[in-house]
């Protein structure tokens, strides 16, 4: 019977095998939390899924520490094993694919695969070759809200198995290589981070041409309306409408989500209350502290649109205030430092209240420097938006180009003594190499 290879598999040059016919395969376990014995004196590192963050990005290759630790007395109660240094695993439940090497002798929770190479294989080369899995476990994954791969599934996962110098020079030249490529992605996310510091400057000019303007409260210039809440129990007898609302889920940072708009039934009477109008500025309850009280502008994008009660829709007099204007005076750092030091703070998330938003202080100048001032804010924000959409791209030219060049290296494609060869996943044949 013709074996059938998963698709990553199919142009490779060197013969391939389940990954447990050259490395042990094991996995963990989490011992009992009902007995506390199992959890005093813990010093053997146990790796969970509290651990995967600093696996995410794929430039983390060894581990040597964890969140959590555990006992011997908990290994010796439990199915949980003790893995030597040089053990390579894998996360397989809820976040799928992620891989690293221990670092020294180690634990895992019932989350990860384990595998303990054989002298057939080197560690290195086996982290590149599942590093190079990923659309496979992308494709064998199962489960609707948490992707899950099975252990049956883990036992028929296979490699190419090259000879073992060979499999040396994979893992070095991949080592380097990656990081080369790293290095330059870090390179631009620092660029992102100081396009971000350079936006909030732009923003915060507002008040450039308005040092000498009074700062008026919010409550004095613009009627903050509040929104509908839901009530299951609510009497729908009557004179009933029903209609498209928004949540704080669709009231995103500088924009409005409309991909996922819920609609609600209310008394005629309610929906007027709550219906939002053109013009109208949009402000969470709650949220991220750094995004706490920003303002989105409301289009008029549905029609007779109405407002969840956690959102709230604060309407500028047009006689003295422009709604855009209002907006990015909310971006401000003048903004940020008022809303986060009057925010309500919770482990994760901020909130803030109708009173405090009332409360806040706009630099009042005339509606035609208002109008000016956005368009010289807003110019400048388009060329800000534009170099981070082309870094942003350029960060995921570098991803794909990861993949591309750990996929072709594994699978032989490229001569990594020479770094020519062809990338699986670019247009014709690359030349890989510095």
């Amino acid at each position: 019977m013709t074996l059938q290879l998963a698709p990553w598999l199919a142009s490779s040059r060197w013969p391939t095998v389940p990954i447990r016919f050259v490395a042990r395969l094991g996995t963990g376990h989490t011992p009992s939390r009902q007995r506390p014995e199992y959890w005093q004196d813990c010093d053997v590192p146990w790796m969970t899924l509290a651990d995967v963050g600093q696996l995410r990005d794929g430039t983390t290759d060894v581990v040597h520490t964890t969140a959590e630790k555990i006992s011997d007395l908990g290994l010796a109660n439990s199915s949980a094993v003790k893995h030597p240094a040089g053990t390579v695993m894998l996360s397989r439940t809820a976040s799928v694919g992620f891989s690293a090497i221990m670092g020294v002798d180690m634990a895992t929770s019932q989350d990860f695969a384990t595998w303990t190479c054989s002298e057939k294989l080197v560690p290195r080369y086996l982290l590149h070759a599942l590093r190079a899995m990923a659309p496979e476990f992308r494709r064998i994954a199962a489960g609707s809200t948490h992707k899950t791969i099975y252990m049956p599934d883990i036992e028929q996962l296979r490699i190419p198995l090259p000879p073992l110098d060979e499999q040396r020079r994979i893992a070095d030249y991949l080592d380097s290589e990656t990081n080369r490529l790293d290095q330059l992605s870090i390179l631009r996310h620092k660029q992102l981070t100081a396009l971000s510091e350079n936006l909030l400057r732009v923003v915060s000019s507002i008040s450039e041409n308005a040092q000498d303007a009074p700062m008026v409260r919010l409550g004095y210039i613009a009627r903050l309306q509040s929104g509908i809440t839901v009530d299951s129990s609510r009497d729908l007898s009557g004179d009933v409408v029903t209609r498209p609302y928004l949540r704080v889920a669709n009231v995103q940072d500088g924009s409005v989500a409309l991909d996922s708009v819920t609609e609600v039934t209310v008394p005629r009477r309610m929906a007027a209350a709550s219906t939002l109008r053109p013009g109208d500025v949009l402000m969470t309850e709650g949220g991220d502290l750094d995004k706490l009280g920003r303002g989105t502008v409301w289009r008029g994008e549905l029609p007779d649109c109405l407002h969840q009660n956690h959102v709230f829709a604060v309407r500028p007099d047009p006689r003295k205030l422009d709604a855009d204007y209002l907006a990015l005076a909310t971006r401000s750092m003048h903004a940020r430092i008022y809303f986060e030091s009057t925010g309500v703070k919770t482990t994760n998330l901020a909130s803030t209240s109708s009173s405090k938003i009332r409360d806040f202080r706009v630099p009042l100048i005339g509606l035609v420097e208002q109008r000016a001032t956005v368009r010289r804010i807003n110019a400048n924000i388009e060329a800000i938006e534009t170099i981070r959409r082309s870094i942003n791209s350029q960060i995921s030219l570098i991803g794909e180009r990861r993949q591309a060049l750990i996929t072709a290296a594994v699978t032989g494609q490229i001569d990594v003594s020479t770094g020519r060869g062809s990338l699986s996943g670019n247009r014709g044949s690359a030349r890989v190499g510095h």
